[in-house]
């Protein structure tokens, strides 16, 4: 059972997931795109030895949708942070695992 706040009015809700949904997938590369409509999220992994990228993954997004994710993401890497520490982003490493494509 999840609970989610929505406009200050706390409601519960389950999630139906299947066991391999469950488990996740890896992935280790984003590539994101928009057009006026919608963004689009493909997850991929890169592999050492092994060229190019496999996705896994495909979200499709509103903007106001992908907005939310956003400030979601930045709140739970907040209280993150305040229970482990800054996260490491490695700035110094050669490669980034964010790619942001030409508008769609």
């Amino acid at each position: 059972m999840a609970k989610v706040n929505n406009n200050h009015d706390e409601k519960d809700f389950s999630i139906d997931i299947s066991e391999e949904q469950f488990l996740g997938i890896y992935a280790n590369l984003v590539v994101i795109s928009h057009s006026s409509s919608e963004f689009v999220l493909d997850f991929a992994r890169i592999m050492p030895g092994h060229p190019g990228a496999k996705v896994v993954s495909r979200i499709v997004m509103t903007p106001d949708h992908t907005k939310r994710l956003l400030m979601a993401l930045a709140d739970n890497i907040q209280r993150y942070e305040n229970n482990f520490g800054e996260i490491d982003l490695h700035e110094n490493s050669e490669t980034s695992p964010f790619i942001s494509a030409v508008d769609a």
